[in-house]
């Protein structure tokens, strides 16, 4: 552990907090973890994204790009102004969109979503995607404004279009005093006093400032009408002109933050420290710990909640798989249910093995801190379980239970790797492995057809930042290439030929004759074969070596290169010599008459054509009906979508869609989303043959 890093002590589940930065990249989340971690005395100073000292952003990739590419653990002990202390489990997530299956790991273990907002840049696309990822995963949510000590900074603003947005339920518990260079606290709309901020992020409480006073009175009734209307009782002493009491609303909030019917929101900076601790302060009284949200589990056919009681049975869930090349395999979990301590034994759900786990973590970025348990409720890490991945459940023997895990976006991006020497090649097998258990999302495609390795990923930054890792963490260098289409070919007419092979060489030669129709086939037909030969013209141990030489000959490639599909061949005489004909004649003969039948009938170029489904905002939808007609693609139709959102359903050759998921964020800044898979094969027009040629093996 680094010098001035204090660990953190064990606590009880209802002491704990697991809650995850989310939100739109540059929106400050890696600078607000680091800001809570020193306010709260666990580093000696916050770290610097832009100068490359943060201690949650340390992959050098991340370095390089000056933003987050993993989720991150930073554990702190927190107390509240009540006295009572708490461990906060932050993780801070990546909020570019290639990284988002980051972000799916860090809400599966979650309990509270604090998304981070810029007081500048405002609601922005990724914050409404992932609120949405959050409200299907029924995850209790705050918003935390930050920026606003920066130039053009509009809490009004921000707060009109969180409310646009995210509908009912958005509740400012503060709102800025003073804004940009002249923010220097808040005003707490519970209390109703301002807190003004010191440097080093302490506040003490004044009375409101008087130009303020009317708005602060404004919010403060509204706030309170908003929290008790989910409380019957409270709602009753509130109309019976009752005073309430501020920890009385603050426990109504808290069921109502639970219950996903009210979002609070809060204001500051992480740079200059304001609105940091009462941040922390309203995640620990307002936010829900561990024991409040049981974790469902399939036990069989059957979903069960399993509570976070450290009495229960142990029941481990790995959402984080980290592959170090010098200490091997860290598998990041959440304890669900019971105690772990070092050296138990848990079986893998999935493959059925016994796992011991030998040494217990806790992590802080990439700083590791031996413990000797975790309790239900509680995330730490393991080294070197043997067949255990992400997603993976550890349960005690005779409970093969799993966690229902989240449901990651596809990889739909995708480039072929080649391996720069054969010592790269012999290791990147082994290497793809271990990135593969690090990142789920990640998928390797191995194409005989093509003879290509596809690597798949999110966007074009995701699959450079895996083959920068590639070569850092294991010294695998790839070079990646265009992924090759894989083109087909057909004849379009019947046609008749004979192939022949005679040869004689002063012993045995080489004799024989075959009579081939070929016939086209409906598309997707495939191949059949047929012998037609009577009255022994060719004897019946010989017509499997004229089917293989036909077979060879279409997987080989037709008159274009490309293999040949959709034929009905029919073998209906031929010639033979008793001494002189063998199978290897017989392949021959049959090879060379398949290829001038193709040369007679005329072979078409097939291309492969997928349905592609894209849901965009109806304001885009013109724009990419447009763009899948310029593709060569026909549209099927368009169906309403859910938040008033288009899907469009067309044909587009494969071929027009290698980079679609970066030119579609393009078009639609981030909100199109789609899904394509394979549907037919059709006939490619013959001004883009030459063009198919080119991606012909070499």
């Amino acid at each position: 552990m680094n010098k001035g890093v204090r660990s953190v002590l064990s606590y009880p589940t209802e002491r704990i907090r697991n809650v995850v930065l989310v939100g739109h990249g540059g929106a400050g989340k890696t600078t607000l973890a680091e800001a809570l971690l020193a306010r709260a005395g666990a580093v000696p100073r916050a770290g610097r994204v832009d100068d490359g000292t943060s201690l949650l952003d340390t992959e050098p990739e991340e370095v390089k790009r000056k933003i987050s590419l993993s989720l991150a653990i930073a554990p702190f002990e927190w107390k509240t102004p009540s006295g009572d202390s708490y461990k906060i489990n932050l993780i801070d997530s990546p909020g570019y969109a290639d990284f988002v299956g980051e972000v799916d790991a860090a809400l599966a273990v979650a309990d509270l979503a604090v998304f981070v907002v810029s007081a500048v840049d405002g609601v922005e696309v990724q914050t409404e995607l992932l609120w949405r990822r959050a409200a299907a995963l029924r995850l209790p949510r705050m918003v935390f404004v930050n920026k606003e000590d920066k130039e053009r900074a509009d809490f009004a603003t921000v707060l009109a279009q969180l409310s646009r947005a995210f509908g009912a339920g958005i509740v400012p518990l503060e709102f800025p005093l003073g804004e940009a260079s002249s923010l220097h606290g808040v005003a707490d709309v519970l209390t109703e006093k301002a807190l003004e901020y010191e440097a080093g992020g302490a506040h003490h409480a004044e009375a409101l400032p008087g130009d303020v006073v009317e708005q602060e009175h404004r919010m403060h009734d509204a706030l309170v009408e908003e929290i008790v209307s989910g409380d019957d009782d409270q709602l009753e002493h509130y109309l019976a002109g009752d005073e309430l009491s501020v920890a009385d609303l603050e426990r109504t909030l808290a069921r109502e933050v639970l219950e996903c019917s009210e979002f609070p929101v809060l204001v500051g900076s992480a740079i200059t420290g304001v609105g940091v601790d009462r941040l922390a302060d309203f995640i620990c009284d307002l936010g829900p710990s561990p024991a409040d949200r049981p974790t469902m589990v399939s036990a069989g056919d059957e979903l069960v909640p399993v509570p976070a009681d450290a009495h229960g049975r142990p029941l481990v869930y790995v959402f984080k798989t980290i592959a170090d090349p010098f200490v091997g395999q860290l598998s990041v979990f959440k304890m669900l249910s019971g105690r772990l301590v070092t050296d138990d034994h848990l079986v893998n759900s999935r493959t059925g093995v016994d796992e011991r786990l030998h040494g217990l973590f806790a992590l802080r970025g990439k700083e590791q801190s031996p413990i000797t348990e975790v309790v239900a409720g509680d995330i730490g890490a393991v080294a070197k379980l043997s067949t255990t991945h992400t997603g993976d459940t550890l349960a005690p023997k005779g409970m093969p239970v799993n966690v229902v895990a989240p449901v990651h976006v596809v990889a739909q991006y995708g480039v072929a790797i080649v391996a720069r020497t054969q010592a790269d090649d012999d290791k990147l097998g082994s290497a793809l492995v271990r990135l593969l258990a690090e990142d789920p999302v990640l998928l390797v495609d191995h194409i005989d057809e093509t003879r290509q390795t596809v690597l798949r990923g999110i966007g074009d930054t995701h699959v450079t930042v895996v083959i920068e890792r590639l070569a850092r963490k294991f010294g695998v260098n790839v070079d990646s290439v265009d992924v090759r289409v894989p083109y087909r070919e057909t004849i379009t007419a019947a046609a008749e030929a004979v192939g022949r092979v005679k040869k004689q060489t002063g012993g045995h030669g080489q004799f024989a004759v075959a009579n081939l129709r070929v016939v086209p086939l409906p598309r997707g037909g495939g191949f059949e074969f047929h012998d037609a030969v009577v009255g022994g013209a060719i004897p019946r141990n010989f017509i499997p070596a004229v089917q293989k030489g036909i077979e060879e000959t279409m997987s080989h490639g037709g008159i274009h290169g490309f293999p040949v599909v959709d034929v009905r061949v029919e073998c209906y005489d031929g010639k033979f010599h008793a001494v002189d004909s063998s199978e290897m004649a017989f392949k021959t003969a049959a090879a060379q008459g398949f290829r001038d039948a193709l040369a007679a009938g005329g072979v078409a170029v097939l291309e492969p054509v997928s349905l592609l489904r894209v849901t965009v905002p109806s304001a885009c939808e013109g724009d990419v009906m447009a763009d899948v007609n310029a593709r060569r693609g026909r549209v099927q139709g368009t169906d309403a979508a859910e938040h008033g959102e288009h899907e469009i359903a067309a044909f587009v050759p494969t071929s027009e869609l290698i980079r679609y998921a970066v030119d579609l964020r393009s078009m639609t800044g981030g909100r199109g989303q789609f899904t394509v898979q394979h549907h037919h094969y059709d006939v490619l027009p013959a001004h883009l043959v030459n063009k198919a040629k080119q991606s012909l093996p070499k």
